[in-house]
């Protein structure tokens, strides 16, 4: 494949599950329990299927792949219960306070764009209150109302562009997103996007993002026009 042309931008826009914070694990092994309680399994593939996307969507994926005798209620009343109970200590991953900190300290502007309802944010930002108040401002997909489509869908990156104070063009802005849902929302949106994906997911899965990395950590902000990191 072609080295892509990569565009210098001026704000940020970041995904939070399985990009900034390692819930992702989580959230597949509860799945995988409820999936397992009706004898059912839940594959990768599904998996896959259900990243990026919101609450709502992911019930409504993992009901119908995994053939579950539950309403969309009644799975995400048992998603969120099982999912609260270890979400208060969930580690940062690899590379994501480094850019967090820099993008701050040289005053780039940068959001959040999670397709988590607000209430689980908090939650799982518990250990992690400060650096989540780094962010200019943030958009929790699942709860939001101008959000009208979750990912793969552009809507939650084109809102949380619109809410920086001084509004960029959508070309202006790159998304760091883990999962194939989000790279399509951001590239839909008229973004580029970094793509830092499970190391599963197959390379033709990831060849849509403009740049593909193996954590945050290897990330070069010059290559973006941004300021370059001093160590």
């Amino acid at each position: 494949m072609a080295q892509k042309v990569l565009r210098n931008v001026t704000h940020c826009i970041f995904d939070m599950d399985g990009l900034l914070l390692d819930t992702e694990k989580i959230y597949e092994d509860v799945t995988r329990q409820i999936a397992a309680s009706f004898g059912r399994t839940y594959t990768v593939a599904t998996r896959f299927r259900v990243m990026g996307t919101t609450d709502q969507r992911s019930a409504d994926i993992a009901i119908a792949e995994c053939k579950l005798p539950l309403t969309r209620d009644q799975f995400l009343q048992r998603y969120k219960k099982m999912c609260g109970e270890r979400m208060h200590s969930v580690p940062l991953l690899e590379g994501a306070e480094r850019l967090l900190r820099h993008l701050h300290a040289h005053k780039v502007p940068f959001c959040l764009a999670t397709s988590s309802s607000a209430d689980m944010f908090e939650l799982k930002t518990t250990l992690h209150r400060e650096l989540f108040d780094l962010f200019n401002h943030r958009v929790c997909g699942s709860s939001d109302a101008e959000v009208k489509n979750g990912k793969p869908a552009p809507d939650i990156f084109l809102v949380a562009a619109q809410r920086f104070k001084d509004i960029p063009k959508p070309e202006s802005c790159l998304v760091f997103e883990d999962s194939p849902n989000g790279v399509t929302a951001g590239i839909s949106a008229g973004m580029q996007v970094v793509m830092v994906p499970d190391e599963r997911l197959s390379k033709e899965r990831c060849d849509h993002a403009t740049q593909v990395l193996a954590s945050l950590e290897d990330f070069k902000p010059e290559q973006f026009g941004l300021p370059p990191f001093s160590n």
